[in-house]
């Protein structure tokens, strides 16, 4: 007997699409709690380009039908740059989860010539998440229970006839023909009623079908989210090593008969540049370099009262000779300047520079903007302070009289030095400012350099902190300095390391000229170790301040803050000393094993691990191998120097002894499963410092000397069978 023509007339019609024409409005399917989505969507999430990311929702369909779901990436110009299928990590929860990335990792910089080719996938991508009734996958988990015991077999495999029919026609599948003539000559056999009903079911539940559904699903009740919004950012927008010195220190010298220092300049600078290239950074940043002020000019340790010889703050900037726009003439000329920065970029280095809006009272613009300064009742400008603190040489700046002159003046010094070669602004204490005022400046700024990147310096309370890092702030100094038992360091990782990331990027220093904990002032060359392994292997951005590597760790008197320092006076170093405490040769280490290990990049892959010891702290950086079908849907003509392959795995274990004066043994918890691994397997781990390979496993004992080392870093090297 032929097969059966299907009856059409009692077809099962398919699940309909609802429009959404209101933000509060469901659709067919049910798409909600997308992540991440910080601040009701307002702002975008923030990832780097090439950098793979995360997007999770709860998706589903009422009753028992199945749903399916996909994430569609389009970049600026809104071509669809990936098209994924989501997958399902939580039954109960209806949780969906899709790895993406936009773009391709690279290593160019700004300055680079074909960098153009980058900056053109810079900008606000979205994602759009589509969930659908998945009517195949529904009717097939119910077809092979009814078939499996003959219970209304007939019904469902007429119903799964129809079905294929209506999938091989259906336009939104862009199936081509022999696609469709798969799907036909299936529906053909499930309606041939001359066939076993087994034999009917395998024509539609075998590799073939299940190839096309993954590929080409029928997606019935199609339903799409609101665009998600990512701000995609340049390369090294959020893995960063920075290294700062103070230029009028380079080269500086000291007379041995009078004591007399000779300054540093812009051209002696060039070692301070050399040495942050030797030791792996790859960002050197500079206090303020323009003129300083002479009125109230602040001594050495802030003493209120400069003597003859003493430089001042940099921060008291402005003089006769110039502000914000002029290079102090005891450095150089803006053409010395220019030239150290092209000798950095020949390095490879990038060029932040310190900008303090403030003025110190001999600042062109009090004679020019008197309106921009906050005055006392009796007349008078009103010096900075934060009491007990006074700053007498500071004139802080009043933003609610002409707040639209002042972003113009800002903006116009910054397009200045980027014009110069700065690829990077520090910005010094923005919470002392509208984060209005930083909003407008910023977007100004990256509508006409998108590359260029910004750094707050806001150790503040933590709301202001975000509202600055959601206002366009690149990356945030942080808390890090002051977490430092067992317990801070663990909950801050976590809080660092998470889907916050995606808006406030914290960047790990150990110390700034600001802030001397008294944990290094306690613990000495081993303290200085235990924090950069912190640091480095803490955050994908991380930073130190020069002096680190000749432990420079004594305290004024009452204050975590250096004694003798920079900020008022010049350094004379021994740069030989550093060899005394191999500090410059770890940080050295530090930077090589962080550009080798995809794992230091994101601010998404970190995961603590229980230690027995209150002393031992360990955790583990993860990043998975990238799907396929993320891997093989990237546009090729966006991979401009691919500075790894983003198809690969990575796994990096960071073990630290927090206790500098004494050994600790304590037992290392680590679940394979967790990490792509085998459970109940051995496997190699390749010590990052040195001290060769080992074997682990789930459960695992470390004993750390401080005297020796005082952390191991392991990369997993190969899996091995019991």
């Amino acid at each position: 007997m032929a097969a059966k023509a299907t009856n059409q007339e009692f077809s099962e019609p398919a699940t309909p699409s609802i429009p959404v024409t209101e933000p509060h409005q469901f659709g067919r399917i049910v798409i909600m709690s997308i992540t991440p989505g910080g601040e009701r969507g307002i702002f975008p999430a923030r990832v780097e380009l090439g950098e793979m990311f995360t997007v999770t929702a709860q998706i589903f369909i009422e009753g028992r039908s199945r749903t399916g779901a996909t994430a569609v990436l389009r970049d600026p110009h809104d071509e669809v740059k990936q098209r994924v299928s989501m997958t399902c990590i939580n039954p109960g929860l209806d949780l969906w989860k899709a790895e993406l990335m936009a773009g391709l990792p690279s290593n160019l910089k700004p300055w680079d010539k074909d960098f153009d080719e980058v900056q053109r996938q810079l900008g606000e991508w979205t994602v759009v998440l589509e969930g659908w009734e998945d009517v195949y996958a529904s009717w097939l988990a119910d077809a092979r229970i009814k078939v499996d015991v003959n219970d209304d077999a007939e019904n469902a495999l007429i119903s799964g006839s129809q079905l294929l029919e209506r999938w091989a026609g259906n336009k939104d599948a862009e199936l081509d023909g022999s696609q469709q003539n798969i799907l036909r000559k299936a529906a053909q056999q499930l309606a041939d009623d001359t066939l076993d009903i087994k034999q009917r079911l395998a024509a539609a539940d075998n590799p073939a079908i299940a190839a096309l559904h993954r590929s080409n699903p029928l997606r019935d009740g199609l339903t799409a989210s609101a665009p998600q919004r990512f701000k995609v950012e340049r390369p090294e927008s959020s893995f960063t090593a920075w290294y700062q010195f103070f230029p009028r220190s380079e080269g500086a010298t000291r007379d041995p008969k009078t004591g007399e220092i000779t300054q540093g300049t812009l051209k002696t600078a060039l070692s301070g540049l050399d040495r942050a290239k030797a030791e792996g950074f790859d960002v050197v940043y500079l206090p303020p370099i323009f003129p300083i002020g002479v009125t109230n000019r602040k001594g050495r340790n802030n003493a209120l009262v400069a003597g003859p010889n003493d430089p001042g703050s940099p921060f008291g900037i402005g003089s006769s000779l110039g502000g914000h726009d002029t290079v102090d003439p005891l450095l150089g000329t803006m053409d010395d300047f220019k030239a150290f920065c092209a000798y950095a970029h020949k390095l490879g280095l990038e060029i932040a520079l310190d900008f303090a809006l403030q003025c110190s009272p001999d600042h062109p613009w009090v004679r020019e903007h008197p309106n921009w300064f906050r005055h006392k009742p009796d007349g008078t400008i009103a010096f900075a302070e934060n009491p007990p603190k006074k700053y007498q040489d500071i004139y802080p700046i009043d933003f609610n009289i002409d707040m639209p002159g002042i972003e113009r003046e800002t903006e116009r010094i910054m397009d200045l030095w980027i014009a110069a070669g700065v690829t990077i602004f520090r910005i010094d204490n923005p919470h002392t400012k509208p984060v209005r005022f930083w909003q407008d400046v910023i977007e100004a700024v990256q509508r006409r350099h998108p590359e260029i990147l910004f750094l707050a310096e806001a150790f503040t309370r933590p709301a202001i902190m975000r509202a600055l890092s959601l206002a366009g702030f690149t990356q945030s100094h942080s808390y890090f300095p002051w977490r430092n038992t067992k317990d801070e360091v663990a909950e801050y990782l976590q809080t660092t390391n998470s889907d916050e990331a995606y808006y406030q990027r914290n960047t790990f220093w150990p110390t700034t000229p600001d802030i001397l904990t008294d944990y290094l002032r306690d613990n000495g060359p081993v303290g200085h170790k235990v924090r950069a392994v912190l640091a480095a292997m803490g955050s994908p951005s991380w930073g130190i301040y020069n002096g680190y590597e000749l432990v420079e760790n004594r305290q004024q008197e009452g204050r975590e803050e250096q004694a003798d320092n920079e900020k008022y006076e010049i350094k004379v170093r021994d740069w030989n000393e550093a060899e005394e405490y191999d500090i410059a040769e770890l940080l050295t280490d530090l930077n090589r094993i962080r550009r080798a290990h995809s794992a230091c990049r994101s601010y998404h892959d970190l995961t603590m691990l229980w230690t027995s010891d209150p002393n031992i702290v360990a955790f583990a950086r993860y990043v998975p191998p990238m799907p396929a079908d993320v891997a093989g849907k990237q546009d090729n003509d966006d991979a401009t120097n691919n500075p790894e392959d983003p198809t690969l795995g990575d796994t990096l274990i960071v073990v630290v002894n927090l206790d500098c004066k004494a050994t600790h043994t304590s037992e290392v918890n680590f679940d394979p499963a967790l990490f792509g691994l085998p459970r109940d397997h051995t496997f190699d781990v390749h010590d990052e410092l040195g001290s060769g390979a080992s074997t682990w496993s789930s459960n695992n004992k470390v004993t750390l000397n401080p005297a020796e080392r005082p952390a191991y870093i392991f990369s997993i090297a190969e899996t091995e069978s019991e």
